[in-house]
């Protein structure tokens, strides 16, 4: 199991939802990579409303349904497993924005349920 406690690198990656690789979605390439690599833990959110590069807003309001909506795949893990996972970022990610910023992490395991 990997534990992190203590400085770490939080790397966001903002794509579409409607961005593929090899016709699987890209958040999901992306995570199952994450996984693969045992970086300490990945999360995907979908957005409500955004704009990107093509500064087209997309949005989940009832009336301008979009079926193309912001996506945010967050990764946290220390600095040097993070910056080893980056290239595989560079091959997967055509359009969208990775950021890199220090945070500090600390895991929570589970616990015993009081009685």
């Amino acid at each position: 199991m990997t534990r992190l406690t203590g400085n770490a690198l939080r790397v966001t990656i903002f794509i579409s939802e409607n961005d593929v690789w090899h016709h699987k979605p890209l958040y999901s390439e992306i995570v199952h990579r994450a996984h693969k690599a045992s970086l300490a833990g990945a999360s995907v959110f979908r957005g409500l409303e955004g704009f990107g590069a093509s500064s087209l807003i997309h949005t989940s309001r009832l009336l301008s349904l979009s079926e193309d909506l912001p996506v945010t795949i967050v990764i946290v893990d220390t600095e040097d497993r993070v910056r080893d996972f980056l290239p595989q970022l560079n091959e997967l990610v055509e359009s969208g924005l990775v950021i890199l910023d220090e945070c500090e992490g600390i895991r929570y395991v589970g616990r015993e349920k009081k009685a």
